[in-house]
């Protein structure tokens, strides 16, 4: 592909990345901003994340989104952490300003705005969490600057989970964190107290869309919250189990907006076309 001198670039890292719709989200974005950016997906392994990060510095990339597995690893390359990827030990976002790299973490944007789209006030809520990785630690962040009232961490591994919720109550006394472990019986509890429950996970993943990593819509109750961090597919077998329960259901899509829009602002200086990303992904028809 021939690069049109003047253009910007700007990469998604991560490991998959076949499915992402940011490529598609942020060209579109450019387009309605008439900015000569291009926005490129590579395939990073772990191993491989620093010499990726050194690379695109070197060939003069603005920036960089990342993703599943690196957002923890990330942070030790950058040169400076802004709040949120401080508070979330996490960041999805660089930018590359003077020879440094800078690290944020626009997923805890992403979150409180998909929740204020939907109408739900986190303040005094009893939520569950699911996970303990990057996704989990912006849940987290994103929940207590809004005031939670108990965040229960539901861990794979406790050890994770625990580290998590420590790093969690330095910042955010006003909230109980607390961990569960992922087995049947204590899930079921933590999902059944929950007001808001919040899949930080990767499970429903395409290509895997028929698994969740809750089995049942007994598992959880009408009235509640169920907000699925995974965007593709867009309604994912937890979100069919949770319309099931009767339970009110957020997507990932319009986080994916929400944090694309923020990454996109930092790089550009230039405000977000939320609606043309929006039409972009589909939460929005052509032509609206």
């Amino acid at each position: 592909m021939e690069i049109p001198p003047h253009t910007r670039l700007v990469a998604l890292l991560g490991d998959p990345v076949s499915h992402s719709l940011s490529p598609r989200m942020h060209a579109a974005a450019f387009r309605a901003r008439g900015l000569p950016w291009v926005y490129v997906a590579f395939r990073v392994r772990p191993g491989d994340l620093g010499t990726a990060v050194a690379g695109l510095r070197a060939l003069g990339f603005a920036g960089a989104n990342v993703t599943l597995p690196h957002k923890v690893a990330v942070c030790q390359l950058a040169d400076e952490l802004d709040v949120s990827a401080r508070r979330c030990g996490a960041a999805n976002t660089l930018v590359f300003s003077e020879g440094r790299v800078v690290a944020f973490n626009t997923d805890v944007a992403g979150v409180r705005r998909a929740l204020d789209e939907e109408g739900v006030a986190p303040w005094g809520l009893r939520v569950a969490i699911l996970g303990a990785g990057g996704a989990a630690r912006a849940a987290c962040v994103a929940l207590g600057e809004a005031g939670a009232g108990v965040v229960t961490v539901v861990a794979r591994r406790p050890a994770a989970g625990e580290a998590l919720c420590a790093r969690m109550r330095d910042d955010f006394p006003r909230t109980r964190f607390e961990v569960c472990p992922f087995e049947d019986a204590a899930l079921r509890k933590a999902l059944r107290e929950a007001d808001l429950v919040v899949n930080a996970t990767p499970v429903g993943m395409y290509p895997k869309e028929e698994e969740s990593p809750v089995r049942e819509a007994t598992w959880l109750r009408p009235g509640q919250v169920v907000f699925d961090m995974v965007y593709n597919p867009p309604t994912t077998r937890l979100l069919r189990l949770a319309q099931q329960a009767g339970a009110r259901t957020v997507g990932g899509l319009s986080m994916l907006v929400h944090q694309g829009a923020e990454s996109f602002e930092l790089w550009t200086g230039s405000p977000a076309p939320t609606d043309a990303m929006k039409r972009a992904v589909g939460l929005l028809p052509a032509g609206v």
